[in-house]
């Protein structure tokens, strides 16, 4: 895929200044738009390789590893699938994604981590009750949190892959979801999810006395509808992996979805599902496209890929007794993995297509001016 021409990171050089001033975003955001504004510049330093047949040099400046990067994702998502294949179950797989009414948006701007890990305890005790009352077992799933919608919006929703099995009372694997299209009926879930989710908002609520503060939203909340997406049963799990691997690391947005940025405003594309999924483009200002893209920026720490039940580690380690399993020893290096991978030999000449890059010398880091600079922050520099 050729490089795009307008990146995340321009957008936060030409109008970061002026977000700063208008939105005045907290530390943690400010730190991860400094990160993706330099990935992969002089300011992180890099390696330079020499082609051993050609002579020709090449630079390769460091990454910024940041999550929210769109630039930084494409190795850890293929690696993160490679070793899923590896630990999945040979059954079905259903996904399922659960989705919050966006009148409770502002509740969860309020405090984003807690409300994002009430929606993985609400997600997971549905999903154990369910396969206690309908297969009386403990089944298991992969929960993904996402947090937009293809506008930038705030969007929370989780999706969970669920294995089509479960460990029995006595202590056996059984196969489950044999008998219909889907492994749960979607109604059910759906009132069960809201009831749950709305009981722990509230008491949280409570417990920060400011309750009444929202009273209007948690009764608009229960008159909404609370949409939970079922698919249909999936083939073979490296299918399955590979499909879940599309949403595991995704960001807001991606560089390709780009189309213009000017002085005033960012040109790019999104898929109108109200429309069939037509290919459409909308257009932001500068600042309000980092406004948005700053509220999925995930609070410092937080786990949004979790496994559940007979999918968990724990499970693997202590009921199966299978802790060898879940070791991935790495017998390549990750040069070697990713060549392997994409099919494609980073380390070959670009000029020559011939030779081998060989690494000739480290380049240092270099303080190259951004918009953060201009505020002095220490915790930035």
């Amino acid at each position: 895929m050729s490089r795009p021409e307008h990146e995340v990171a321009d957008i936060i050089q030409r109008f970061g200044e002026s977000f700063i001033r208008k939105h005045q975003p907290n530390t943690y955001q400010l730190r991860v738009l400094r990160a993706l504004s330099i990935c992969r510049t002089a300011a992180l330093g890099g390696h330079k390789y020499r082609c051993d047949q050609c002579g020709h040099e090449n630079i390769s400046y460091n990454s910024c590893r940041n999550r929210h990067c769109p630039k930084c994702q494409c190795t850890k998502q293929a690696f993160w699938v490679e070793d899923r294949i590896r630990n999945a179950y040979p059954v079905k797989h259903y996904h399922i994604v659960f989705t919050v009414p966006e009148v409770l948006n502002e509740i969860c701007l309020t405090d984003s981590k807690w409300f994002y890990n009430h929606m993985f305890s609400t997600v997971w005790n549905v999903l154990f009750s369910f396969g206690y009352s309908h297969f009386t077992v403990e089944s298991g799933a992969i929960c993904i949190l996402h947090t937009w919608g293809q506008n930038l919006s705030l969007h929370p929703h989780i999706h969970c892959i669920v294995p089509a099995l479960g460990y029995t009372l006595k202590g056996n694997l059984k196969h489950i979801g044999k008998s219909g299209k889907y492994l749960y009926p979607v109604i059910q879930l759906s009132l069960k999810f809201r009831g749950m989710f709305m009981a722990g908002v509230k008491k949280h609520l409570a417990s920060q006395n400011i309750l009444s503060d929202y009273i209007t939203q948690i009764k608009n909340a229960w008159t909404k509808q609370w949409v939970i997406y079922c698919e249909p049963s999936m083939g073979k799990p490296e299918h399955v992996v590979g499909y879940l691997g599309q949403y595991t690391h995704r960001v807001a947005i991606t560089n390709h979805r780009i189309v213009n940025v000017d002085d005033r405003e960012v040109l790019f594309t999104l898929k109108d599902y109200g429309d069939n999924g037509k290919q459409k483009t909308t257009r932001l200002t500068g600042e309000e496209f980092l406004r948005r893209f700053c509220l999925h920026i995930l609070p410092f720490g937080f786990v949004k890929i979790r496994h559940y039940g007979i999918c968990s580690s724990r499970f693997h380690s202590t009921i199966l007794k299978d802790t060898g399993k879940m070791i991935i020893k790495p017998v390549e290096t990750d040069i070697e993995r990713i060549n392997r991978l994409i099919g494609i030999d980073i380390c070959r000449c670009p000029r020559c297509r011939k030779g081998q890059l060989i690494f000739v010398d480290i380049i240092p880091r270099s303080r190259s001016p951004t918009f953060i600079c201009i505020y002095n922050s220490p915790f930035l520099v």
